[in-house]
């Protein structure tokens, strides 16, 4: 897989220089003031001799185009930029090289980068940066305002204006070259200097590196307003890999690190990001742009690492200990290029011996041991199997035939079934007779043809995210712990804390119907896929299922028939069936909703429930919550457990088909599936992605198909409270509470998110997409709230903001006491 190209042995050592390597060339000082250029492609080849110099070569680095081929070097005296072909050139036709001479007495040059034009280059001497002409001597500026010394400057690919600079002073400052004033301004990021960093052009990110091993991803948008992406750990991410890789067991863990920490054999090193580079090869590039492919190759002094920058994960490590034919063991320096034929090449220099080797990575190699494992499908490939538990169906009672008197038979006085009454007990007619003089024709089939208009209205594909509130309510004095919008997106049930559901219209208008019954806290709440039925679980140890326009529900599911709390339930397999979670088994019944009622046993219900089957957990973990599509038929249930693992059920053969042990660093509080919905189309692969989120490690969105991570989103804040996530009927866009009173929705296909709602007053707890229209909802949890009104808030959102005529209008409804909990929702409207 790695394989050494070229070993050489210095005079001196090299371990901290900025050496220089781009796709057909490497170079490296020679004797302190001499430089050597080899080619990439022959290294047998008598290597290129430069000469200029009269102090020691600190820094080199080639330019980004593939013609001419520029290298700039400095020392304390110079700093030389070189045309590599016309060097050859003159060398075979016995002459000397020469080079530009662009800057004098800069000092130690720490630090030398080309912009992308090759027009100008970034030298770090001290606390400056110098921005110099790769053409003639010249100074176009010169960049003064870390407090500690420079450790690299890069220029920004999408914008020649822009410099990021990087300093022991653990920050790194955006500058604007044209003003030479700063844009933006880091806090301090870690207790360690930064010491590179690196620019990618597709999403507009920028990351950097320091000497302790971490890493961090910042967005670099127009108005230069950078917001942290994600932040990642070395030793962390290795941690995670290798319990992936088996080397380390889960189960003594704790057990296996403390002898790790105690052996006197294990020495345990820092890994400090020497060099950061997009994995890619020579094929993947186009005029010095570098695509990206959200790997990233990271070079530290033991070896190489590789992380998914979508999942924050670490897919590969090469260590130098691992390659016995490797000459170098420690490395000091990196110098990272794409190479050719589908490789990569790195310049390393050695720690501790005055050696330079040159490495090749093949990528397809390395691409091997990325393929995700067997993973399954959220539609069905097959008919359910002879044996299945789906097959079973419900077996009703018949009712007994009367018995059969002996006798006379009794006959009826007339010859129908019902008599029409005479009407003696009715009011008199005043108007005997009074003819429809207005009636207009053809009514039906224009009423019809407008509901036929509603129920064809498509979900709006060319969508904006939400950014302005258009109502605001105050719902109860207790917390709301779930809601969901019926699948016409017209209601929406809302799960409280003191034990009652809410039905509200979508536009949160008017007096919800409130539904009481339960004891404890509702936890969930579920619609039926017709409408008709939705249902309720309570911390209480019961399910109810409720009618439309019936304050008593169809079927109550309690009476010990659960040991624990029921985390999750919901309707099944086109609502053939209850499938609900409570303690370490997911249960599968079959029901029959009958809302007749004997007049004299009122209190008996004749609806039935019946188990079908219940499946447990592979390591009799309790289930924290559980989530399967009932939109359409799929054999797949997904479960998580407090062991911080994620199953996969297959209801179909009646298995646990797939474990994760370690989904999250903590236990998976909510699923969210990409289920669509009736009012748009999606591609068929979307819908095998589904969200999990947990406590202090963000949410993450997996790939059934893989039964992978595939990106993760960690803007919002998550430290103790369950917010929750959800994914829009579009399949765009991710909604997630968060901690610091905003409401954050993602585009899913970047980890940065695309708005940061703030019209909230506390936690946001719950969050839910229309499935019919493009609006929002999230739920709020306000505490310790002094007396006063609570306001009711209504605002009109058009597609830039709000207009100054209907900005806002307030009702007032109840007070407040102190010292309560309050939830508010907040619905937001999407422009289009």
């Amino acid at each position: 897989m790695v394989i050494e190209k070229l070993s050489l042995t210095c005079d001196r050592l090299l371990s901290h220089r900025q050496l220089a390597c781009c796709p057909s060339y490497c170079g490296m000082p020679l004797h302190g003031k001499d430089m050597l250029i080899y080619s990439n492609v022959d290294t047998m080849q008598k290597p290129l001799l430069l000469t200029g110099h009269h102090g020691e070569v600190i820094a080199m680095t080639f330019g980004h185009l593939s013609s001419p081929v520029l290298l700039c070097s400095a020392s304390a005296d110079y700093v030389i930029v070189w045309d590599i072909e016309l060097c050859h050139k003159r060398t075979q036709a016995g002459r000397v090289a020469a080079g530009t001479v662009v800057g004098t007495l800069l000092r130690d040059v720490v630090h030398l980068s080309f912009c992308f034009s090759d027009e100008r280059v970034a030298a770090c001497s001290g606390a400056t940066v110098y921005i110099l002409s790769s053409k003639r001597h010249e100074v176009v500026s010169t960049l003064t305002c870390h407090p500690g010394a420079l450790t690299s400057a890069e220029f920004c690919p999408w914008n020649k204006d822009i410099l990021v600079t990087t300093s022991e002073d653990r920050t790194f400052k955006v500058w604007d070259l044209k003003t030479e004033t700063v844009c933006y301004q880091s806090f301090v990021l870690s207790a360690s200097p930064l010491l590179s960093v690196l620019l990618l052009e597709d999403n507009k990110h920028m990351i950097t590196g320091s000497t302790d091993g971490q890493l961090w991803c910042f967005s670099l948008p127009d108005d230069h307003k950078c917001h942290l992406v994600t932040k990642m750990d070395l030793q962390m991410m290795e941690k995670r890999h290798e319990m992936q890789q088996g080397t380390v067991s889960d189960q003594t863990g704790f057990l296996a690190g403390a002898a790790v920490q105690s052996s006197p054999d294990k020495v345990k090193t820092s890994k400090p990001v020497l060099r950061m580079s997009l994995c890619n090869s020579l094929a993947d590039t186009s005029r010095g742009h570098t695509k990206n492919n959200g790997r990233l190759c990271i070079g530290s002094t033991d070896g190489l690492y590789v992380v998914d920058l979508a999942t924050s994960e670490l897919l590969t490590a090469l260590y130098f200990k691992d390659y016995l034919n490797l000459s170098v063991t420690m490395a000091g320096s990196w110098s990272i290029s794409p190479g050719r034929d589908n490789s990569m090449l790195f310049l390393v220099s050695a720690l501790f011996t005055p050696l330079v080797v040159l490495l090749e990575l093949r990528l397809c190699d390395l691409r091997s041991t990325w393929a995700g494992g067997e993973g399954f499908l959220v539609f069905p490939s097959s008919p359910p199997l002879p044996e299945s538990p789906l097959n079973v169906e419900l077996q009703k009672k018949e009712p007994k035939p009367p018995k059969k008197k002996e006798g006379i038979k009794e006959q009826p006085l007339v010859f129908h079934s019902k008599v029409k009454s005479s009407g003696y007990t009715s009011a008199p007619r005043n108007i005997m007779f009074s003819p429809k003089t207005n009636s207009q024709k053809n009514s039906s089939s224009q009423k019809a043809k407008k509901n036929k208009g509603l129920l064809l209205r498509d979900y709006p594909a060319d969508i904006a995210a939400p950014s302005t509130p258009c109502v605001h309510l105050s719902i109860t004095n207790k917390p709301v712990h779930c809601l969901q919008y019926s699948g016409d997106g017209k209601q929406i049930l809302c799960g409280l804390g003191d034990s009652s559901v809410l039905l509200y219209k979508s536009s949160l208008a008017g007096n919800p119907t409130v539904y009481t019954g339960h004891d404890k806290p509702v936890s969930s709440v579920s619609w039926s896929l017709n409408r008709q039925l939705w249902l309720s679980a309570s911390e209480d140890q019961s399910l109810r299922i409720w009618t439309h326009g019936s304050p008593k529900p169809a079927i109550t599911m309690g009476d010990s028939m659960f040991s624990k709390p029921i985390r999750g339930a919901q309707f099944y397999y086109l609502d053939k069936f209850l499938l609900l979670a409570s303690g370490h088994s997911v249960y599968l019944y079959l029901y029959n909703v009958d809302t007749t009622r004997d007049s004299i046993k009122s209190y008996q219900q004749r609806s039935v429930v019946q188990l079908t089957r219940s499946f447990t957990t592979t390591s009799g973990t309790d289930i924290t919550t559980l989530s399967a599509i009932n939109d359409f038929f799929s054999y797949i249930v997904l479960v998580c457990g407090s062991d911080r693992s994620l199953q996969v059920f297959d209801m179909n053969k009646g298995i646990v088909a797939s474990t994760l042990p370690d989904a999250h660093s903590r236990a998976v509080h909510c699923i969210a599936q990409n289920k669509g919905s009736m009012f748009s189309t999606q591609a068929a692969d979307s819908y095998n992605l589904f969200l999990t989120s947990a406590v202090t490690d963000g949410v993450k969105m997996w790939d059934l198909r893989t039964m992978r991570c595939v990106r993760r989103y960690e803007n919002h804040v998550n430290r103790c409270h369950p917010c929750s996530s959800a994914v829009s009927a579009c399949g765009r866009l991710i909604a997630s509470g968060s901690e610091d009173n905003c409401a954050y929705i993602y585009d899913i296909r970047s980890s940065s998110y695309l708005h940061r709602l703030q019209k909230h007053s506390d936690t946001v707890l719950s969050v839910t997409f229309n499935p019919a229209t493009p609006e929002f909802v999230a739920i709020c949890h306000l505490k310790n709230l002094s007396t006063s009104h609570r306001p009711f808030k209504i605002f009109d959102l058009f597609p830039f903001g709000l207009t100054q005529e209907n900005k806002l209008l307030s009702l007032y409804c109840g007070c407040q006491t102190a010292n309560t909990e309050v939830n508010s929702a907040v619905c937001l409207r999407m422009s289009h």
